[in-house]
């Protein structure tokens, strides 16, 4: 959920978002992509075995459906932070394997190898995104989410404990549900219970934060971002100026002893590089402008946006034509949404502590003898 919420809610919140459920959303992603890879890379280099012998064959799309039934049932018979870490982890597991086996789904002969099926798991896989982006950011945290979300890590917190970086984020959820208008003495009650929980050390939570140390500073510096920013507004303008082309002389052949020409229609797939090109643009472009190192943080999420736009429809043709080798383009794609991201991220934390100091120079009043 974004950071700048300011809109107090008057009526009550029907669908209440986890705080955790967009990040919980891309890990199981991206465990099921990786499950793919492996089970792909383990066939390949054991020649495919067949696992049942004779006239049975047992697919492991049998044993990702059952895994994802297992994730389900885990989720629905318990609580805490651990459990939602188990049901990621499995239930990606079970989906990567189940969509690995896509191809025997749409082919009338159950061909594994089905050309197409890298597309389809590609196009499934950035749709998730895409609308895992939207519930996440189509509007600003309500009250109601505030207080939900507060209530539900002290609850965690009292029985489990809570470790500082989860404190802390309760807290924080809780001071925006007060400027929000939510329930004070709800919010109250939720303040008492992350008091009275204990401490825990979160070894994921630490193991996270040290990848990051591990990315050479030079890949982490700001200098980045416009760099490869201003590099997806020319790829986007080149791409716009070749639709234009395509769509205006489409068809053209020009074949003499000094010159050789030849300009193809438009197809499906110039369609797609071509939307994708004027999206990318008009996204990317106005951020650009807009971009200060010191700046708010509209013009990154907007730049980010463009990445994934550009990236998904872009590899989604690239995959079309070249399979699994579109994998270094979708590489690229994702390090130029990395650095975008690690920038949000930097910068979100120097805009709270900007107004957390702003709050403390505030005077104080005094109460009058």
């Amino acid at each position: 959920m974004t950071e700048d919420a300011t809109t107090a809610t008057g009526r009550r919140t029907r669908l209440l978002r986890n705080v955790y459920g967009s990040s919980a959303a891309e890990s199981f992603l991206v465990v099921a992509i990786a499950t793919i890879l492996i089970t792909r890379l383990y066939l390949a280099l054991t020649d495919y075995p067949q696992i049942g012998g004779g006239t049975l064959h047992i697919a492991h799309a049998l044993y990702g459906g059952a895994a994802m039934m297992a994730a389900l049932l885990i989720g629905w018979l318990f609580l805490g932070f651990g459990t939602r870490v188990t049901t990621v982890v499995v239930g990606g597991i079970g989906f990567g394997l189940f969509l690995d086996e896509v191809g025997k789904f749409v082919t009338r002969d159950n061909d594994y190898f089905y050309g197409p099926a890298a597309e389809i798991m590609y196009v499934l896989v950035v749709l998730l995104l895409v609308i895992n982006r939207v519930v996440r950011d189509f509007r600003a945290p309500t009250a109601d989410e505030c207080l939900a979300n507060a209530a539900a890590i002290a609850a965690d917190g009292v029985v489990h404990g809570l470790p500082p970086h989860r404190r802390a984020l309760a807290l924080r959820i809780i001071e925006r549900g007060q400027r929000l208008g939510a329930d004070a003495s709800a919010l109250a009650g939720v303040t008492l219970m992350i008091d009275a929980a204990g401490h825990r050390d979160d070894r994921l939570y630490a193991a996270s934060r040290l990848v990051p140390r591990l990315v050479p500073s030079f890949l982490k510096s700001p200098r980045w971002v416009p760099v490869m920013g201003w590099l997806l507004v020319v790829s986007a303008l080149l791409g716009v100026i070749g639709g234009i082309v395509q769509l205006v002389a489409g068809g053209l052949d020009v074949d003499t002893d000094d010159t050789s020409l030849q300009i193809d229609r438009m197809g499906i797939s110039g369609g797609i590089l071509f939307v994708s090109a004027a999206v990318t643009l008009s996204l990317a472009l106005p951020a650009m402008l807009r971009l200060r190192r010191d700046g708010p943080l509209w013009p990154l999420r907007l730049l980010r946006l463009a990445a994934l736009i550009f990236t998904a429809l872009n590899a989604l043709v690239d995959f079309a034509t070249e399979g699994f080798g579109a994998l270094t383009y979708v590489a690229i794609g994702l390090f130029t949404m990395a650095v975008i991201s690690h920038r949000i991220t930097v910068r979100s934390e120097e805009l709270a502590a900007d107004e957390a100091g702003a709050r403390e120079s505030l005077p104080r009043e005094t109460p009058h003898p």
